[in-house]
């Protein structure tokens, strides 16, 4: 018997073949007609989703960008962790470690992709700005970090973070520890935190 899907269910299905696929193959190399052929649908169930390949990569950025937030919010949310453990959590949730995420950032990094990697930045930083804030507020109320300035000092985190992560794939050992130390260093100050009280927190992100 026929399964009849909803139109959320099918759209869905068609991102989740459509990123195994592109971290298969890469996305140059995977075809819609691959995931039509994965699903078994018809061509035209898949344009009356998406229009082409590139839509469907626009649309994998939206929903990885949108989980990014959610787990962002909810390790933020979990008072029964410590303060140090929740904000690392939080800008942790970001990092995409799966091997369709890293095909999509590839893609993201090309320059025929700027305008969307622009938009997933915005997007992340919309999110997940009030996400920091919030901790570096609870923790100026702790006596942890002495910063005027919560939701500036949470930019400057999320961007410099960004900027950091998105490069330790290529880097050696050695540099990714010396890039990591130098990020913790520099969070440490924009926070007013003591020297090395955010070591033992992040720099496992880093080695």
């Amino acid at each position: 018997m026929r399964v009849v899907k909803t139109a959320e269910e099918r759209k869905n299905e068609i991102l989740d073949v459509a990123e195994e696929l592109f971290a298969q193959k890469g996305f140059d190399h995977a075809s819609t007609n691959d995931i039509i052929h994965r699903i078994g649908i018809a061509r035209g169930t898949l344009y009356h989703h998406f229009s082409s390949k590139e839509e469907i990569l626009d649309a994998i950025v939206d929903r990885m960008t949108d989980q990014a937030v959610a787990r962002a919010k909810r390790v933020a949310a979990d008072r029964e962790e410590p303060l140090l453990e929740r904000l690392t959590g939080t800008i942790g949730a970001l990092n995409i470690d799966s091997a369709s995420g890293h095909t999509v950032m590839e893609q993201l990094h090309k320059p025929q992709n700027a305008l969307l990697h622009q938009k997933m930045q915005e997007r992340l930083l919309s999110g997940v700005v009030p996400l920091i804030a919030g901790l570096i507020e609870e923790g100026n109320a702790a006596g942890i970090f002495h910063t005027e300035f919560p939701t500036e000092a949470s930019e400057m985190i999320m961007i410099y973070s960004n900027t950091a992560f998105d490069e330790l794939a290529e880097l050696i050992p050695e540099e990714k520890e010396r890039k990591g130390r130098a990020f913790i260093y520099h969070t440490e100050r924009l926070l007013g935190a003591e020297e090395g009280s955010l070591q033992a927190a992040m720099i496992g992100f880093f080695i």
